[in-house]
């Protein structure tokens, strides 16, 4: 018996120290971190400008189509203006085509007309007389042929003068009635094109989302296309995990694992996995092993919460204990 309690301490110890070592070696669980991330839509303008008004702030929700910033452009204006100038002249042009000559104009017109008409009537009783001398013998035949000239010269003259009332009745030709149209359309396009500019300095939410970033302050000034805020859609969101390639083996497409949320008091969250793809070199972990061993490579994996999860934002992080994947 005396030996008895000394073996019984050493087999406690033994035990004790068994105990302690398998805690100490024994390997701690895996576990995964993964990180949410969410759709986020930059908004920015076509035209360069200031900043006018901002109607929505950082952290704001926002609905798609709501007003968020004014961006003022004088120089816009005085282009509108001009191109309405423009268009005003354009049409005042295509108006005169189409109304043609003005009343005096025609009312001049038909009077060298007539006035030609009675030149024709006189050169007739000239040649007529002339005709019934030169049959009689009494002048020769070069009066008859002056006469004769006078006459047609006299026809043409009045023929030249009807073709010009004619032409002040008609109005303009068709040709320059479709390029005075042409030129108001052409007018008319240059003032849409401004106003589509204009309308871009009024920005509004392409998405339902949250406001998440406001890059310039009010009055600063803004480049065409420069970022002037960011949306996050909290609808449209996931988890990114950088799994080693040896830790693959459970992660498959639409493998469905179990994360927790320690910004959310560790609420558990299903997650369906959508996305595997290897990531660029420079992510790759080295093998320690200098006999047998291979580089190891990093996949980006994502994948979607089942449900929506309230509380969960961009940042937060997701954790996966390795070994309860299925």
């Amino acid at each position: 018996s005396g030996l008895l309690i000394p073996f019984i301490t050493l087999l406690m110890v033994i035990a004790v120290v068994s105990i302690v070592g398998w805690i100490v070696i024994k390997p701690a669980p895996l576990m995964l971190q993964g990180q949410a991330e969410a759709t986020e839509v930059r908004v920015s303008g076509k035209v360069p400008g200031r900043i006018e008004k901002f109607l929505a702030t950082e952290g704001m929700k926002v609905a798609k189509g709501d007003t968020l910033v004014y961006i003022s452009s004088p120089e816009l204006d005085a282009k509108l203006m001009q191109a309405n100038s423009a268009e005003d002249a354009a049409n005042a042009q295509n108006q005169k085509a189409i109304k043609g000559a003005r009343a005096e104009q025609i009312a001049g017109a038909y009077e060298m007309w007539q006035k030609a008409e009675v030149g024709v009537k006189l050169a007739e009783k000239t040649y007529n007389r002339v005709q019934n001398m030169f049959n009689d013998g009494v002048v020769p035949a070069q009066k008859r042929d002056e006469a004769e000239a006078n006459l047609q010269a006299a026809k043409a003259t009045s023929k030249a003068a009807k073709s010009q009332y004619d032409m002040a009745v008609n109005g303009a030709e068709k040709e320059d009635k479709m390029a005075a149209n042409a030129l108001v359309n052409r007018a008319k396009g240059a003032v849409s094109e401004v106003e589509s500019y204009l309308s871009e300095t009024t920005l509004i939410s392409p998405i339902d989302g949250e406001v998440s970033d406001v890059f310039p302050k009010q009055g600063e000034l803004v480049g065409s296309g420069a970022p002037i805020m960011n949306i996050v859609d909290l609808n449209d969101m996931w988890v990114v995990f950088n799994i080693r390639e040896d830790q693959l083996p459970k992660i498959k497409m639409d493998t469905e694992i179990e994360a927790s949320v320690p910004a959310l008091g560790n609420q558990l969250v299903k997650l369906k996995v959508y996305y595997i793809k290897a990531m660029a070199s420079y992510a790759t972990f080295k093998a320690t092993k200098t006999n047998g061993g291979f580089d190891v490579k990093t996949f980006e994996v994502r994948a979607k919460p089942a449900s929506k999860v309230e509380g969960l934002r961009p940042g937060m992080s997701l954790m996966v204990d390795y070994e309860s994947i299925k």
